[in-house]
């Protein structure tokens, strides 16, 4: 069966993004974004709300520019060709190889773990994210966590009063300090 994993950046204090709604602290130095080049290639489906599908647009065209590095090209051959299940409740429309959610993460999901298909069920996004966690949905966290303290804003996880135990599946440091955990469920 598919796993469901949730990856995101966050800062030693727990934020996905800042207060202020800023995230520019999580731009990837190039030892990072090699690290997610060879992640997403684990991943056979992504699913994206709204906010995250938006900010990913960039990618749809981004092979178009001149300008890009060796790097940038990689992964956009490997991004642009991913399947996307987008939630919104205020787009009617999507771009590329995505489609609008038709259900709920929870019906989205079983759906997918049902279909013959390789790689994993990758969920981006907070909102998202924060309700797959709350069905129980979700079979491995991955963090990759940056030194920087942003004060508040949008947490990693969600402010709910329910133990998870979680394993130590892998970490890594990498040259800039930023750290990468994965844990899975322990169920």
């Amino acid at each position: 069966m598919r796993k469901v994993t949730c990856s995101m950046s966050v800062s030693l204090d727990g934020y996905i993004v800042g207060p202020d709604g800023n995230f520019d602290w999580t731009a990837p130095d190039e030892e990072v974004f090699r690290f997610w080049i060879d992640d997403i290639r684990q991943v056979g489906v992504h699913l994206l709300g709204r906010r995250l599908y938006e900010t990913m647009l960039y990618w749809e065209s981004a092979d178009q520019e001149a300008s890009l590095v060796a790097a940038d090209r990689e992964w956009n051959a490997l991004w642009k060709p991913l399947s996307k299940v987008v939630f919104s409740t205020t787009l009617s429309a999507v771009q590329g190889n995505a489609r609008l959610a038709s259900g709920t993460v929870a019906e989205e999901i079983e759906l997918l773990r049902a279909e013959p298909g390789e790689g994993d069920i990758a969920i981006g996004g907070a909102t998202l994210a924060a309700e797959a966690a709350a069905l129980d949905l979700i079979d491995e966290y991955q963090a990759m966590v940056y030194p920087v303290l942003v004060g508040g804003g949008i947490p990693f996880f969600p402010r709910r009063e329910r133990r998870v135990d979680l394993e130590l599946v892998d970490s890594r440091t990498f040259a800039s300090g930023i750290v990468y955990l994965r844990h899975r469920v322990a169920r």
